[in-house]
């Protein structure tokens, strides 16, 4: 089976649609399958194009067995509105056009948050007659106006309008939660036809550890530290003004650092208050690339997983947190209670407290710090919950959607 898949985000970026995609394709390669990506140069998530790497018309390359194509986009950081939407319909426009070059695909995928990259895996199939698998990894536009970068406008209507005519479109719709299958069967989609494949992680890549790293302890002075970490997007959806001042309100514990790690629109902010504050027990690190994942993780003793308190978010699950199940690190959770916190709670591998309630994660983080009982057992729990999370599963869960589609 030939898999053509449509995503504006692929290795050498390490965000999490990069990252389940690269993830699930090299399977369904080993699997037999050929899979061919279509995606831009890379650029997450400072709208900046990685070293190495050219925005060119059309490239083809091959990684992992994965045949690479990509394409010529206009690309701008996550800064406002208007270019974000340009940003998107280009890679719609020139994605659709390289599709059409693609020898015999069987079936077509084209993967949220944004839905234009959806847009142009529907005028794909269409014009190929060939099955349209939507992976829906989060309820977009819906999303935009959660985290206050747009309010409700005739824009948002008619964008949602579009969503709702590619949810009744495609052949299957592949949901990264049940959250999010229960909302479209609420606005009347075939649930029938929506699949659950949540996110996961590689095993083979993230394991636990005896240690911190030593090099980017001794590098950042966290020898013998007890390390709370936010590794991943800063995004406007994180709230990582409440996790600055948990760090502020726990400065007395000499013990204790914070460390900031990764990228996105959010992190100048974070830099700012940093610097405003003079916060000394806070450790800034820039984004890394994929591959340098389960050496940061290695330093966190504790993994903090923050969103802001939107009824949105209860239907949001965090990736990172499969891999610190991997990396046996439990979490501290100030999410929405929702998918995500029911998660943790049924695994017992980590904390869950109030979203944006610094109070709450500052005594959390406390309570792992002085509790060593209580956070071996979070450890051994975080362990033991993995491979129920494996990226393997995951994996094969898609491709019986694939298969069936065929």
């Amino acid at each position: 089976m030939h898999i053509l898949f449509l995503t504006d985000n692929f290795p050498p970026e390490g965000n999490a649609p990069a990252t389940r995609t690269y993830e699930h394709a090299t399977r369904w390669v080993k699997a037999g399958h050929k899979v061919t990506v279509i995606t831009c140069a890379p650029n997450f998530p400072e709208g900046k194009v990685f070293e190495g790497f050219k925005n060119k018309l059309y490239d083809v390359s091959e990684l992992d067995g994965i045949r690479v194509v990509r394409v010529k986009t206009y690309i701008t950081a996550n800064e406002g509105f208007v270019k974000r939407i340009l940003d998107y319909i280009s890679f719609m426009i020139s994605g659709f056009f390289a599709g059409l070059f693609q020898k015999k695909p069987d079936v077509i995928v084209a993967t949220s948050p944004q839905f234009f990259c959806a847009c142009a895996g529907w005028a794909l199939s269409a014009v190929r007659r060939k099955p349209f698998v939507f992976e829906l990894r989060d309820i977009w536009p819906a999303s935009i106006t959660a985290v206050g970068a747009m309010k409700e406008s005739r824009a948002i209507t008619l964008l949602e309008k579009i969503e709702l005519f590619l949810y009744r479109r495609a052949d299957s719709i592949v949901s990264v939660t049940h959250a999010f299958k229960n909302e479209l069967i609420e606005r009347g989609v075939d649930g029938d036809k929506i699949e659950v494949v949540l996110n996961g992680v590689d095993l083979s890549k993230y394991e636990p550890v005896a240690e911190k790293d030593s090099e980017l302890a001794k590098q950042h002075s966290l020898e013998g530290k007890f390390v709370a970490g936010y590794i991943g997007t800063h995004g406007m959806a994180h709230g990582l003004e409440h996790i600055v001042a948990v760090a502020e309100k726990l400065q007395q514990y000499d013990d204790i650092r914070f460390v900031f790690a990764g990228g996105g629109a959010a992190r100048q902010k974070v830099v700012d208050l940093v610097q405003e504050k003079q916060l000394n027990n806070v450790v800034l690190i820039n984004r890394q690339p994929k591959e340098m994942m389960p050496r940061l993780w290695s330093l966190c003793d504790v993994s903090l997983v923050p969103l802001i308190n939107s009824n949105l978010f209860r239907t949001v699950i965090p990736s990172k947190i499969f891999e610190c199940m991997g990396m046996g690190i439990p979490t501290i959770m100030s999410v929405p209670e929702g998918e995500a916190t029911a998660i943790i709670k049924d695994t017992d591998s980590g904390l869950v407290v109030e979203s944006e309630n610094v109070e709450a994660i500052s005594q959390a983080v406390l309570e792992l710090y002085q509790n060593k009982t209580l956070y071996a057992e979070k450890r051994q729990a975080s362990i033991a919950a993995g491979p129920q999370y494996s990226r393997d599963l995951m994996a094969e869960n898609m491709e019986k959607v694939f298969i069936k589609l065929k």
